[in-house]
């Protein structure tokens, strides 16, 4: 079901810019995953991102129509750089939205050597950070999530004995690094760092070892189905610590499993009651799907927001909308007013937010702990 809606997403897409291509519009790009095991992501984001679209359109924030082009990458690299080429070398557009790590590094290259910008709102590797000049994050990456998270579960909380289960690629390979150094900081011990493949759904061993280091606390560093499958397979085979997560817990997937509830996870910090952006976000996020935003809407929305606040000042100033003059564009503008306030990108193209603490509670989750900045 999951993949129907997903190429049903992209297909209403392709057919709205087909008709738009007869119009005269400003196109950016998506290298999202909307088929695959993780096609929900590509689901939010992209739904995220077309409805920062239908605002800036509707409030006539461009002279032209704006216009978003999706691609599939199944959450690849492989298949990411495929998609790249497409919006680089066909569809000729100068900003592209990205997603996972190790997406985001694989196509980084192809984005830099055409000099178009890639935006990430839910990679969280460290090294997205050092992608160069036009690779962008316009979230917290996860040393800094864990940096607010270490000292939370092990000082505040009591968790001084932590498993780590993670997966094989490079953000949770960085996970793993960030705990081993941060967890003894606070205070704690990490008893168990098990790997597992990126494929793998099977988790009975697993759970087995994890019984066996008697933690306080089981820390899971994977995603999509995969994150839901550790989960529930933990529960079933008798292992009922604490559970958290980084800030991919924060997926429909596992927000909405039974046996998920009261596990906890970091993202930065968004009033969705504040007047103005966030509050209109809210409430059109909620009339569309039922549902309260999350994090990840914030940040897809924000994305597209960011390149609408450039293209603006450089339509104002009679320069074409270019990835470099995007580029020059956001290192002379100061702060963008977003989704949850007020964003300044650092140097190296990412972002420090203050970071909050969330519970999962069958919804969006809730706050247990205010925003603060990481040390």
């Amino acid at each position: 079901m999951r993949l129907v809606r997903s190429l049903l997403f992209v297909a209403a897409s392709f057919v709205a810019l087909s008709s738009a291509r007869a119009q005269d519009v400003i196109k950016i790009g998506a290298d999202l995953p909307m088929s695959g095991p993780n096609a929900e992501y590509g689901e939010l984001f992209g739904a995220a991102a077309n409805l920062a679209v239908e605002h800036a359109n509707a409030d006539k924030m461009l002279s032209k129509k704006l216009v978003i082009q999706f691609e599939d990458s199944q959450a690849t690299p492989q298949q990411g750089v495929v998609a790249m080429n497409k919006l680089v070398s066909v569809e000729k557009v100068p900003f592209v939205l990205s997603a996972f790590t190790g997406v985001s590094k694989a196509i980084a290259p192809v984005g830099d050597r055409a000099k178009v910008v890639s935006v990430n709102g839910g990679g969280i590797g460290p090294d997205l950070a050092e992608l160069g000049e036009y690779f962008w994050n316009v979230i917290p990456l996860v040393n800094l999530e864990i940096r607010v998270m270490a000292p939370y579960l092990v000082q505040e909380r009591g968790f001084k004995r932590i498993a780590l289960i993670y997966v094989d690629d490079p953000a949770g390979e960085a996970i793993n690094k960030e705990l081993a150094e941060n967890v003894p900081k606070a205070g704690g011990q990490l008893v168990a760092q098990l790997q597992i493949p990126r494929n793998a759904q099977q988790f009975t061993s697993i759970a087995a070892r994890v019984r066996g280091a008697n933690p306080d606390l089981v820390f899971i560093a994977s995603f999509g189905a995969q994150q839901a499958q550790i989960v529930k397979q933990l529960r079933d085979n008798g292992v009922s610590q604490q559970l958290a997560g980084y800030s991919v817990f924060s997926s429909p997937t596992v927000t909405e499993l039974p046996e998920a509830k009261g596990a906890l996870f970091p993202t930065q910090s968004v009033d969705w009651s504040a007047p103005g952006m966030s509050q209109r976000v809210a409430k059109d996020w909620k009339a569309k799907t039922g549902k309260d935003p999350s994090f990840f809407v914030a940040n897809y929305y924000n994305a597209v927001m960011v390149f609408v606040t450039l293209a603006q000042a450089l339509e104002k100033s009679g320069q074409p909308i270019t990835g470099e003059n995007l580029l020059k564009q956001r290192k002379a503008t100061g702060t963008f007013d977003l989704v949850g306030g007020k964003m300044e990108f650092l140097p190296n193209g990412s972002v420090s937010m203050p970071i909050q603490i969330n519970e999962v509670d069958g919804g969006a989750g809730k706050v247990v702990k205010a925003g603060t900045m990481a040390k």
